[in-house]
């Protein structure tokens, strides 16, 4: 197969071998603002009022109306109005006027106060109105400290989203990724693992090394994370609790640990091992520590992704030449050949409803982001660069993240899953690589 740069040698690396010489760019990138590139016209039109009170947050980075509003308008599903010099006669008793704002061709408003409670706490009220049916949709109130203010404009627009759009919000999710910030100077480089907002922002660095991290796969209930490090010159699994930090190693056997995939019931691991020679997938059971191996013959097999029943288990394999996605079925061992479009198919995830997979794909001579319908095989390319890396699945199936290169920096993107919505995300200054969607988070709800 012709490799044609440095990012496709690396991406090579990373799936199928998993070991040796890793290639990474040398330039140093800046942080980037949440910035929506694509949306879409055809969006619900709404207005987030001023909140009543909202200058007592000292903060603009907790700016409640401000989040709200840019969660909103980048999931590509609302257009939000201008309301900054827009001030609406009141005419009901919900200070909402419904005849204002049905001439300004507005579906819904959105309106709030906060309240200072003391020196850390505050009290927030949020309000949703139907403004053609006339009625209020929801209207609730929060107490959160200030430093959760930001965490609870997420929640406003997921409670929002969910009632006018009908599917769960991921404004809550997290996004993890491995950063790589280097110093052409003394020619060093520092890996961190980062965990960050489902906008980008507070990002988090989990750990910190001079040694290569990759792959990282969060646990089904969101409270894990496993990842690959090379500490000691070694691949070795390892497992890291997000909230408290405490890891252990889940895999250090000879030669290749790669490729960690959780169960959906969260009692085991999928992973690539090369105990007999070749990459092949393995199951192994958290509780017992019994491995079992998944895939056979003389192939490369790697970076497995669960099927939504844990019944089955999909692929990247050479087996038939070249890079395709495969699926297997735990019980029988069956395998069969999921992709036929294209030369090059790779770091495949099923979406939430399990009736398509996400994944790395090459079309003229561009390796992009693809989702494909399981029923009818169709296959749709949602991003068109040469530089689109690991894409990783929002837990409702809606956004797709993935790492990408924008006017020579390295950054942190996603695409909706109709390809329509388009969004660069802020990351630290460095180069964002393997991005890992979060399931729904236990708080999120």
């Amino acid at each position: 197969m012709l490799i044609k740069n440095t990012s496709i040698v690396k991406k090579l690396i990373a799936t199928l071998t998993l070991f040796g010489a890793i290639l990474f760019s040398s330039q140093l990138y800046a942080m980037l603002d949440l910035e929506l590139t694509q949306g879409v016209t055809s969006a619900i039109p709404i207005a987030v009022m001023p909140f009543a009170g909202e200058d007592m947050v000292a903060s603009t980075d907790n700016d409640v109306r401000h989040v709200v509003s840019k969660d909103l308008q980048n999931s590509g599903k609302f257009t939000l109005a201008a309301v900054d010099n827009l001030l609406p006669p009141i005419g009901n008793k919900d200070a909402v006027n419904y005849d204002f704002w049905h001439g300004k061709k507005v579906d819904n408003v959105v309106t709030g106060k906060i309240q200072k409670l003391d020196s850390s706490n505050y009290k927030v009220s949020f309000q949703l109105f139907d403004v053609y049916n006339k009625t209020t949709l929801l209207d609730l109130q929060y107490k959160v400290p200030a430093t959760q203010l930001r965490a609870l404009a997420h929640h406003i627009s997921d409670v929002i989203y969910e009632k006018l759009i009908g599917d769960r919000g991921i404004f809550s999710t997290k996004i993890a990724y491995i950063l790589v910030q280097r110093d052409l100077v003394h020619r060093t480089a520092q890996y961190s693992f980062e965990v960050a907002d489902a906008d980008g922002f507070n990002p988090r660095t989990l750990l910190s090394q001079s040694l290569p991290l990759m792959s990282p796969a969060w646990s089904f209930d969101g409270k894990k994370i496993a990842y690959v490090s090379f500490e000691g010159n070694r691949a070795a699994i390892y497992s890291q609790d997000v909230a408290t930090g405490q890891r252990q190693i889940i895999s250090n056997y000879p030669g290749i640990n790669g490729a960690p995939a959780w169960s959906p019931d969260g009692k085991k691991i999928a992973l690539v091992l090369s105990t007999t020679g070749y990459p092949k997938i393995y199951v192994l059971d958290l509780a017992t520590k019994n491995l079992t191996q998944v895939t056979s013959d003389w192939s490369i097999d790697t970076e497995p992704s669960w099927a939504n029943d844990g019944r089955s288990l999909i692929f990247t394999s050479n087996r038939g030449g070249g890079p395709q996605i495969y699926r297997v079925y735990l019980d029988s061992k069956k395998i069969e050949r999921v992709t036929f479009h294209g030369s090059y198919n790779a770091r495949a995830a099923f979406t939430g409803d399990g009736k398509n997979i996400v994944m790395l794909h090459q079309e003229d001579s561009l390796f992009s982001v693809a989702i494909q319908d399981l029923d009818s095989g169709r296959l749709t390319t949602l991003t068109r660069s040469d530089y689109d890396e690991s894409p990783s699945v929002a837990p409702n199936g809606k956004m797709i993240a993935y790492a990408t290169n924008n006017n020579g920096r390295g950054v942190l993107a996603a695409v909706s899953s109709d390809g329509r919505v388009k969004l660069l995300l802020p990351a630290r200054e460095g180069e964002v690589q393997e991005p890992a969607w979060s399931p729904f988070l236990v708080s999120d709800k």
